[in-house]
């Protein structure tokens, strides 16, 4: 089983009320290449895909040099696949979710530094997210796919930089679908500490959700904001809640 499977979201959001100056178009090119490549598995038969997923995605074991693929699936170096991983989805739901978190908060972050800045960010973010993911379990041999980590990143530099922005979110109620704006703060604090929490309930050696990729990508996206972000830029703009 892929890690990155069956992430399941309380809250989910649909928009957020920031314009943007300048037009997202590197968050534009990695949802159509996050797209591109789902459609590309979808083409895979079983066997294939399966060829596809190990030799792409992120396997700590094979990382840290405890086991090795054969020769066959040495399709990139060890190393490139802290990104072609972040490339490659589990399912439909894997895929629309990790879309429409990167459709509603990326572009934002992406006006806030710079179209070539972004790139290196969201790589930053997704790689550190990965290693947060395999250092607690080095020998794991489980392929861990997704965009997940890296759309952390982007989360964790929305909420300092817009943290009193309006999210409009729905929440499902059982066969009832309620839409709410919330403050972006409580969105992402909230989305924040149910990873933390499940990421200390499960193992990270186990088939799953990565919840430990989503906090090292959360905090790696804290962090590295205020590097990247232009000097005229500041942090936690908008009105107070």
């Amino acid at each position: 089983m892929v890690l990155g499977k069956g992430e399941r979201r309380e809250m989910i959001p649909v928009a957020d009320d920031n314009p943007t100056r300048i037009l997202p178009f590197i968050t534009w090119l990695i949802l159509a290449a996050c797209v591109g490549a789902f459609f590309w598995q979808l083409g895979l038969d079983p066997r294939a895909h399966s060829m596809a997923v190990h030799s792409l995605g992120f396997i700590p074991a094979v990382f840290f040099g405890q086991a090795t693929l054969p020769p066959s699936l040495e399709v990139v170096p060890v190393w490139a696949t802290l990104v072609t991983s972040m490339f490659l989805h589990g399912g439909w739901m894997h895929l629309i979710s990790n879309m429409l978190y990167l459709w509603v908060f990326a572009n934002n972050v992406e006006d806030a530094m710079g179209h070539w800045r972004f790139v290196v960010f969201y790589l930053l973010c997704g790689i550190v997210a990965a290693l947060a993911h395999g250092l607690p379990a080095p020998d794991s041999q489980i392929p861990m796919i997704g965009a997940s980590g890296a759309i952390s990143g982007v989360l964790g530099a929305y909420l300092l930089l817009h943290p009193f922005s309006r999210i409009t979110v729905i929440i499902p109620l059982g066969f009832i679908i309620y839409p709410v704006r919330l403050p972006a703060g409580i969105v992402l604090m909230v989305w924040f500490v149910f990873q933390l929490i499940s990421s200390a309930t499960v193992d990270p050696g186990e088939p799953g959700v990565a919840f430990l990729a989503h906090v090292g990508g959360f905090v790696a996206g804290v962090l590295l904001i205020p590097f990247f972000k232009f000097r005229r830029v500041r942090l936690f703009q908008g009105k107070t809640i």
